[in-house]
């Protein structure tokens, strides 16, 4: 029977790299809040994609559909851009009735992995950014 000895120490180890704490000397990806989440959605029916700039905590309608995203994450220049965003998604019905379609992560480097697929419309998430072109909705 083979006998396996671990030392005191590997599970301490162990422990810190399962609860998110670091070592000493190493370096964790600065993760950026940002403003404004890019989107894509293409339309089925006339097989054109969209590329829009939706700020965070605001909804804007693409067809029957209205995404809002509530985050925006991105990292710093000097890391590998892992993008993601917390996102709702919305139809209005033909009955005028909105239904919660898709609440939920979505990854700008797995656009297939989380994307809000919609019998007419697919939407999914490109980039986050800290300013865009179009203008922010004034506040009420």
């Amino acid at each position: 029977m083979l006998t396996v000895r671990l030392r005191p120490w590997l599970f301490s180890v162990a422990a810190l790299a399962l609860s998110g704490l670091t070592l000493p000397g190493s370096v964790q990806a600065a993760r950026i809040s940002n403003t404004v989440a890019v989107f894509s959605g293409l339309d089925k029916i006339t097989g054109r994609i969209t590329e829009f700039d939706v700020y965070v905590n605001e909804t804007v309608q693409f067809g029957a559909l209205q995404v809002t995203p509530k985050v925006c994450y991105s990292r710093d220049s000097s890391e590998a851009q892992h993008v993601d965003a917390f996102v709702q998604v919305e139809e209005i019905t033909l009955d005028r009735k909105i239904r919660r379609i898709f609440s939920g992560w979505m990854f700008a480097d797995s656009p297939a992995l989380n994307a809000v697929e919609h019998p007419i419309y697919d939407v999914w998430l490109k980039d986050c950014k800290q300013s865009s072109d179009v203008p922010k909705p004034s506040q009420k």
